[in-house]
Formats: structure tokens, C-alpha cells, sequence
């Protein structure tokens, strides 16, 4: 059994959001961050996360808890199972009262054992050694991402046996069968690439043949350690330099990731054998960073963009294709790394390829096949923010050839309309401050609570800091409200003071107690603010 005070050290040390965007996209706003709830089907996102606190909370559901809860709903594991894979993930030993618990047996330190054998293997081969130089890749980076050889099949059960690696641990990752004859390996006569969560901890293998009939690729089993649709390869050397440059390259292969970094590119990763799945979102999310999306020209390559771009359409980064059956590592061995560069600092906007690629789908000259071409269009169209749909309409329209009339916008509720609601323009406002805190500062300096009509408290929640308030939250996920930012939010909130100082002017000249010079001193005054307002200058609103 673990002791308590060994769970409680492990909480302390814990980042929650790190925790549930492995599983999640998670969204800042004010100091929270929000999502769709995972636990049941929803529109609107109801599900907070607080990094102050360490709690999350669905509004929706009711689920909430630590870190521990999420992971035990979220994998339908015991307690003591959530646990122990927190403190893998971030490489903490716990306490057990047992002292029979054996830490040796552990499955990762199991796959270390194993990635050392396939490390002594491969320094024993010449002929894999010759294979791995000619294709440029240097004894520095076969230390670095810990290249091995997996040898043949029977080797590698006589290394287990003589170990003493209980079986049962390793069929059920999936690194050795049992058939007729006993058991085998799953990987044999392959070149071996350690495969490592973000914690820099070995949870699976992939592995590539030089000959035969055979797949040149496998990877891993599924298994409660290895998830290839959330794992990309080379993301534990790479992260330094995502969170720094604000900028991942996404390649499809293991050797592609390995001359980039030879070649400088230290932010390139790779998806394990499969196409980009909605489940690597939420860890491309994590460093906020341009996504590149870096696959071969071919007609395989093209179509596996383009899904990618539709998972990618509200991230910025873009596609580069490349030609000539040329890939990155081709690139980098033919000493080409000033292409390379002038392709990653260009590449095709995803919005921009997904339209492209659905328009080369059709003979645009023909009527009936432009007509196919702008409903599917409109259809992914739909699903774009306002302000995305309003950059692009211009685009398509060129792209079709058609009137920009034909594209109708979503109708939400209008941030910046000619005369919207008062109690539609406060909800803005307050929306604008909750997911970007430094324009409260900016707008004390001209209006305070008394200002507002029908989002007084809430303004107030905001003055005092409260932004676990539940009405606040209620703006907060409340996505037909569009926060601004920059120009907008002034320009926003400048609308608001005119709207405001001209019922004021209105109430004063109907009140019958205030004498007539004061009355139209004050109505001078207020005449003065106006026009500097209407000139596009801000004025406090007294």
C-alpha cells in the first residue's frame, strides 16, 4: 500500500492542467482554463480547470475532484492505480508500507532493460551501423534518441530468461507473443526506436526491417501505457525547443525527426505510423505553438493533410508538402537546410489548403460541379469562428469565382454591431476582461460598476478578483458572447461610454430639479466629451 504522506508529496508537485490537457483541449480564460466536458456530450463548454486550486469541475455533469479523480473517471482506474501513473509521469518515487512491493518489476524498468539489450545489439552489428551512416545519421544521434537492434527472436527470448523478465508483463504490452511453439519476440531483425512519453520515460518501441515481405514499420501494442494516437516520437527531446520557438514541426517517420534535429531543427516530432488524430491536439496545445505540418507530395500525403488541416483549422501553422519523392531527411542528407528553412517559414495556411483541396476536387468551369464544390466548402466554412469566416469569405469567392454574398455568416451575437443591447455589450465586456485580465486595468481608467445596468455584481466579481464566481463563470462559457481583444475591445468599449453619456445628456435635460445654467453646463460638458469620443479618442465616463 502506498503511505499517505507520500500521496500527499506527489499532490504538491502535480500541475493539473498538465495533467488533463494529456487528455483534453484546454482553453485559458481569466485565471481558469475551460473544455468540453469529457465525461458527457456537450455543445457549450461546462468544464473548468483551476491551476490555483488543483480542482476541476464540470457545470454540466457535476463530476469534479484532483488530479487523481480525473484520471480514475477518465481511465476507469482504481485509486491506487491513478496513483502510480501520476508519479510515472512525473518521475516520483513513492513510499509503500509493503516492503514486498517490487519497484525492479515495474513495466518501465522493464523497457529500459530491454532498450539497453537492443542498444548492445546494434553496436554489435556492422552491417545495420553502415545502414544508419549511409543514411546520414551520426553515432551522436544514435545515442541521442537511443537507437537499438532487436536481433533475432530466440536471442531475445534467452536474454529474458537469463534476466529473469516475467512474461506475462511483456505480452501484455505486446513485446513478445505465444504461439504453438512457445514464445517469440514481436519485434525481430529490426532496427529499434525507443519510443518515450513527454516525462522522458520509455512506454513503447517502434521498429523498421531492411528486407522481406513484410511491414518496414511496426510499433508497440495499444496498451494502458502506450496510446499511439496521443503519442508523438522525439516530443521528449523536442519539447525544450516547442515551448521556446513557439514552433513544432510534424513529420511522418522516425528518421525524418532524427536528421532535423541533426540538421538544427531541434522541434521536430512525428506521429507513430498513423495520420494526426484529434487525441495529439491537446498535447500541440499545451506550448501554444505554430504547427507545421511537414508530408510527402503524393496523393497519400495530400489526403493525409488535408484531414489534418480540418483537426488543425483553428491553430495557426500550415502545411508543407514536399516533392520530387523527397522527405526531410532526404533534404537534410543532401546538405538542402536552406530549403528547408524557406519551406517551414512559408507554408500553406490550413484554412487556405482545406479550401484548395476541396476545390481541385472539381472542374470548376462546369456550374453544377462549382455548386458541389462551394456546398462542401460551405460546410467546413460553418464550422469557423466569425472573425475566420469574415477573413475568408473574400478567399473563396476568388477561389470559386463567385459573388462573396453567396457565403451567409454564422449570426451569433454581433461584438461590435451598430447598436446592439446594453446587456449584450456589458456581457462583451466582461467576456473580454475574464479571458484577458490586463484589459481591466485599461478600462478602470474610464468607466467603474456604477456604468453598468444589468452586469453590475459581475463587474464588481471582477474588480475584487473573484473569478471562480459562478455568474462570472456563466459568461465565461457561454460561447454565443465573443470576447475582444486590441482595437476591438477599444473600440467596444468606446461605443459603450458614447451610448452612455448620451441617456445621460437625455435623463439631465428631462430633470425638472436641476436648475437650467447647471443643466446646460452639464450638458456642454457632456456635448464636448462626445465629440472627442466620436473622433475615436476614449473619455472617462463620470
Amino acid at each position: 500500500m502506498i503511505e499517505q504522506n507520500s500521496i500527499e508529496q506527489l499532490k504538491q508537485i502535480i500541475d493539473i492542467v498538465d495533467v488533463i490537457s494529456n487528455y483534453v483541449e484546454l482553453r485559458r480564460a481569466g485565471a481558469n482554463y475551460v473544455a468540453n466536458c469529457p465525461f458527457h456530450n456537450e455543445k457549450t463548454p461546462s468544464f473548468v480547470v483551476s491551476p490555483a486550486k488543483g480542482y476541476f469541475k464540470c457545470y454540466g455533469c457535476g463530476v469534479g475532484g484532483d488530479s487523481i479523480n480525473f484520471l480514475m473517471q477518465k481511465e476507469n482506474i482504481e485509486f491506487y492505480e491513478a496513483v502510480e501513473k501520476l508519479a510515472s509521469m512525473y518521475n516520483f518515487t513513492l513510499s509503500y508500507t509493503n516492503t514486498k512491493h517490487n519497484k525492479d518489476s515495474s513495466i518501465e524498468n522493464l523497457l529500459e532493460q530491454i532498450c539497453k539489450y537492443y542498444q548492445k545489439q546494434l553496436n554489435l552489428n556492422q552491417s545495420i551501423l553502415k545502414y544508419l551512416d549511409d543514411r546520414g545519421i551520426s553515432s551522436q544521434s544514435i545515442e541521442k534518441f537511443s537507437l537499438g537492434y532487436s536481433g533475432e527472436s530466440n536471442d531475445f527470448i534467452n536474454f529474458l530468461n537469463q534476466n529473469k523478465i516475467p512474461f506475462d508483463k511483456l505480452l501484455e504490452i505486446g513485446m513478445i507473443g505465444k504461439g504453438n511453439y512457445g514464445y517469440f519476440a514481436k519485434f525481430n531483425s529490426r532496427i529499434m526506436f525507443p519510443i518515450f512519453s513527454a516525462s522522458n520515460k520509455i512506454i513503447g518501441f517502434g521498429g523498421r526491417v531492411l528486407s522481406g515481405n513484410i511491414a518496414k514499420y511496426i510499433n508497440s501494442s495499444q496498451s494502458k501505457i502506450f496510446n499511439k494516437s496521443r503519442i508523438l516520437y522525439g516530443y521528449n527531446l523536442a519539447k525544450e525547443s516547442i515551448f521556446r520557438d513557439k514552433k513544432v514541426i510534424i513529420t511522418e517517420g522516425y528518421i525524418d525527426v532524427i536528421m532535423l534535429s541533426q540538421a538544427g531543427f531541434g522541434n521536430s516530432v512525428a506521429t507513430l505510423g498513423t495520420a494526426l488524430r484529434k487525441e495529439h491536439i491537446p498535447l500541440l496545445s499545451k506550448s501554444d505553438a505554430d504547427i507545421l505540418l511537414c508530408y510527402d507530395g503524393d496523393s497519400a500525403g495530400v489526403n493525409a493533410a488535408f484531414k489534418a488541416a480540418l483537426l488543425l483549422s483553428h491553430k495557426s501553422g500550415g502545411v508543407v508538402l514536399f516533392k520530387d519523392n523527397k522527405d526531410p531527411a532526404d533534404m537534410v542528407l543532401e546538405n538542402k537546410k536552406e530549403e528547408l528553412l524557406n519551406l517551414f517559414n512559408n507554408p500553406i495556411p490550413f484554412i487556405e489548403f482545406v479550401i484548395n483541396h476541396i476545390a481541385d476536387k472539381f472542374d470548376l468551369n462546369i456550374p453544377l460541379q462549382k455548386e458541389k464544390a462551394l456546398n462542401e466548402i460551405l460546410d467546413f466554412y460553418k464550422t469557423l469562428t466569425p472573425i475566420l469566416q469574415d477573413e475568408y469569405r473574400l478567399f473563396i469567392a476568388n477561389t470559386l469565382k463567385i459573388a462573396p454574398y453567396l457565403l451567409k455568416i454564422k449570426n451569433k451575437k454581433s461584438p461590435i454591431s451598430q447598436n446592439p443591447s446594453t446587456h449584450i455589450v456589458e456581457e462583451i465586456i466582461i467576456k473580454s476582461i475574464l479571458e484577458n485580465p490586463n484589459l481591466l486595468d485599461f478600462s478602470l481608467e474610464y468607466i467603474d460598476s456604477s456604468v453598468f445596468e444589468f452586469k453590475v455584481n459581475e463587474f464588481e466579481c471582477l474588480i475584487k478578483g473573484d473569478m471562480d464566481n459562478q455568474i462570472l463563470i456563466g459568461i465565461l462559457l457561454d460561447e454565443s458572447i465573443i470576447a475582444l481583444d486590441g482595437d476591438n475591445f477599444y473600440h467596444q468599449l468606446r461605443l459603450f461610454i458614447i451610448s452612455k453619456y448620451i441617456k445621460k445628456m437625455r435623463m439631465i435635460k428631462l430633470d425638472k430639479k436641476i436648475l437650467y445654467d447647471e443643466k446646460t453646463k452639464i450638458v456642454r460638458e457632456i456635448q464636448d466629451k462626445l465629440v472627442l469620443l466620436k473622433q475615436g479618442n476614449l473619455v472617462r465616463f463620470d
